[in-house]
């Protein structure tokens, strides 16, 4: 569940950084409000993620995810250029968020706390 939660929080960090620009520098009251919400939304469920994911890969996965889903969409859109560089680079930004995922969890080490230190 809490990797579900992080992929729909990388899904709005898509949506905010979109209707950032929309917005005209939040001067444009309906992209503003998308901004706003998506923002709040996107980084509760960046925080309740990190409940169960460690804030490291889940910060590197939800930017990961965002950037290429933010890029993705200017693409479709025709407001940013499609190159083969740059593909290829979306796609190392996607393997990187796999190879985050596949990555197996180890306990961190917690530095030992000593009694009148």
């Amino acid at each position: 569940m809490p990797w579900a939660v992080l992929l729909v929080s990388a899904v709005l960090e898509a949506v905010w950084a979109t209707a950032l620009g929309l917005s005209d520098g939040l001067s444009r009251p309906a992209p503003a409000v998308v901004f706003l919400v998506a923002l709040a939304l996107s980084m509760l469920g960046l925080g309740r993620a990190t409940r169960d994911i460690p804030v490291g890969t889940a910060y590197a996965v939800w930017v990961g995810l965002g950037a290429v889903l933010t890029v993705a969409y200017a693409m479709a859109t025709g407001t940013e250029a499609v190159s083969a560089g740059k593909l290829v680079f979306i796609a190392g930004i996607i393997t990187a968020v796999v190879g985050l995922k596949l990555v197996p969890a180890r306990p961190a080490r917690r530095p030992e706390v000593t009694a009148g230190r």
